[in-house]
């Protein structure tokens, strides 16, 4: 693989670029190491609805320019906010990096925030909430996100609420941009066909006149472990399940996410074939894990019918438990070939090329060798896997649910 670098302006904006040989394309975009953990109490969805706004007008272009600019080359703009970063991005030919740097520094710098669009795009927020209002397994991580942790940013919806979204004003959107987007939480990624010269004297000319800072820090988030079932009536009932994960930088993190695989992270996991292809208790079953700064996740999904509902988490909590026992080193060599297979095939891509840059930087402080990462994984053991496993579990649960709420007797209840 081609060697990535690294450079940094003066105020403090980071650029990463990875040349990649046999290809004819690049990706390139501005990551935030801000996203909705950090919005104040009472202003949920805000760096959503941000993200959502630029896109209205920004420069010299409105909404009608942006998509022609863009589309007139054969590219791509798209742009997305998670609870701890927020993304804009483009995919274009090599010979249009120019003009990619130049729309996303003018939708990062440069947005109207016109207040009668943007009563406009909250019903289009709201449409894009209902939608995920009625989708079960969409909206049963949300509320699973706000049992894991009640009371703080963290666990509030990236989309907010009704009542969020109504507060919100175009002042509010600018100072998100003028306090979050600052040089020192920026990252400009691109990877794929550039040149890389070309790329630091854009950097400098469309971002270097920023005053130098960072972003404030997010405050800090405790799992709590708690329940919040939606009653709403579904054929099936969907179930999450969560446990204290690891962070970033915990030594667990690689034994966990490996637990994870061999428990639930595929057709030959425990859970897979215990719960669906021997019992036919869910048509969906997983595990997984998500990892934040200093706090994370693991967790379940299984959506069953109403009345076995019960008996399908019951079954799922004991494969977790007898995996954590006695997780096999064939188990084990198959999660770590599906890890490294997975993210070396993911890595082919430009667009997954420059995000790894970016996220490696932000979450690591440094861009990580590929090898590095591939001989972690290898080095975990099966006790290590399974010492992970246990410590995940042993602790609280949280418990989200949608179609209905559970019953010490099996039962699914009204």
């Amino acid at each position: 693989m081609t060697t990535a670098r690294v450079h940094r302006l003066a105020n403090g904006l980071t650029i990463a670029v990875e040349p990649m040989d046999g290809v004819e394309t690049l990706a390139v975009g501005v990551y935030a190491d801000v996203g909705s953990r950090s919005e104040a109490a009472g202003q949920g969805g805000l760096a959503h609805l941000v993200e959502h706004m630029v896109f209205k007008g920004a420069g010299g272009r409105d909404a009608r320019a942006i998509a022609e600019d863009i589309e007139d080359v054969g590219g791509s703009l798209n742009a997305w906010t998670a609870r701890d970063h927020t993304v804009y991005h483009a995919r274009l030919l090599s010979g249009d990096l120019a003009l990619g740097v130049d729309m996303i520094a003018d939708l990062v710098r440069a947005p109207r925030f016109d207040p009668d669009e943007l009563e406009r795009e909250k019903k289009v927020v709201l449409s894009e909430l209902g939608e995920a209002n009625d989708t079960p397994d969409d909206i049963v991580f949300d509320h699973l996100q706000s049992a894991c942790y009640p009371g703080q940013a963290i666990g509030v919806p990236v989309l907010g609420d009704e009542r969020t979204l109504a507060t919100l004003t175009a002042s509010d959107l600018r100072r998100w941009t003028e306090v979050q987007y600052r040089p020192g939480s920026l990252v400009l990624a691109a990877a794929g066909k550039v040149d890389e010269d070309a790329l630091l004297a854009l950097a400098e000319a469309r971002f270097g006149d920023m005053a130098a800072g960072t972003a404030p820090a997010a405050v800090g988030a405790t799992f709590g472990g708690g329940t919040h079932h939606d009653r709403r009536k579904f054929d099936q009932i969907h179930l999450a399940a969560a446990w204290a994960g690891v962070g970033h930088e915990d030594p667990d993190v690689h034994a966990l996410s490996l637990f994870s695989s061999a428990a639930g992270g595929g057709m030959s996991s425990r859970l897979f074939q215990q719960l669906r292809e021997e019992r036919g208790l869910a048509y969906s079953i997983y595990s997984w894990t998500q990892t934040y700064a200093e706090t994370g996740l693991f967790g379940l999904y299984c959506a069953a019918e109403r009345p076995r509902a019960a008996e399908a988490l019951a079954l799922a909590r004991v494969v977790l438990a007898q995996t954590a026992d006695d997780l096999s080193e064939a188990e084990l060599a198959r999660a770590k070939a599906q890890a490294k297979a997975g993210w070396l095939m993911g890595l082919e891509s430009v667009a997954a090329r420059c995000d790894r840059l970016a996220r490696d930087l932000q979450v690591h402080g440094r861009i990580v060798p590929v090898a590095e990462t591939v001989a972690a994984i290898d080095a975990v053991t099966v006790a290590h896997a399974r010492a992970a496993g246990a410590k995940a579990i042993g602790g609280a649960e949280a418990l989200a649910t949608v179609g209905g709420t559970l019953t010490g007797s099996g039962k699914a209840a009204a």
